[in-house]
């Protein structure tokens, strides 16, 4: 049994550093290789900031439960996320590739799960369930702040998956409490 878990880890191994390096050859492009920059650096939590402070002032104490539910799953983002990270200890794709090229700069040391997609899913994922109309923004950004963490070689694919993962059930845990 084990032999045989061996062979389906190497192989989805190899599947992710293929698809890292086919997204991860976009950023040789000087104008793609400056949005994802951009984009990462807003999904740091500018963007979220912004958002936050955006709906206080348009919807005044209306927006003080959901910036502060925002908030909070937010901050059990960042426990969990830094608790697996910590354990995790995966080095990042252009640490371990030499045909990958770091497009951007890392914000820490490791790799799994993506933190910036799991914060983008988590923050995304309250906020719509608040304002739903916001979809149109929200989820295209979403999809380009993950998008960017594999363009500039900083993540492997199944980090951004499973850090999107565990950021839609840290959101729905939020919800439900």
């Amino acid at each position: 049994m084990m032999p045989r878990m061996g062979i389906y880890l190497g192989r989805l191994n190899q599947m992710d550093a293929r698809w890292c390096l086919r997204f991860n050859s976009a950023s040789r492009f000087y104008s793609v290789r400056v949005l994802f920059r951009v984009i990462s650096r807003l999904g740091d939590g500018v963007f979220w900031y912004v958002l936050m402070a955006g709906l206080l002032v348009g919807f005044g104490n209306a927006a003080l439960e959901p910036v502060l539910h925002m908030m909070l799953a937010g901050l059990a983002g960042t426990v969990v996320y830094k608790s697996i990270k910590g354990k995790a200890t995966r080095p990042r794709p252009y640490e371990v590739h030499q045909a990958i090229s770091l497009a951007g700069a890392p914000l820490d040391r490791f790799s799994f799960p993506s933190g910036h997609a799991l914060h983008a899913v988590v923050f995304s994922w309250v906020a719509l369930a608040y304002f739903p109309f916001l979809f149109w923004l929200l989820v295209p950004f979403t999809l380009l702040v993950a998008l960017s963490r594999v363009v500039l070689g900083l993540h492997y694919p199944s980090d951004v998956l499973a850090g999107a993962a565990i950021g839609g059930l840290i959101a729905e845990i939020a919800l439900m409490l």
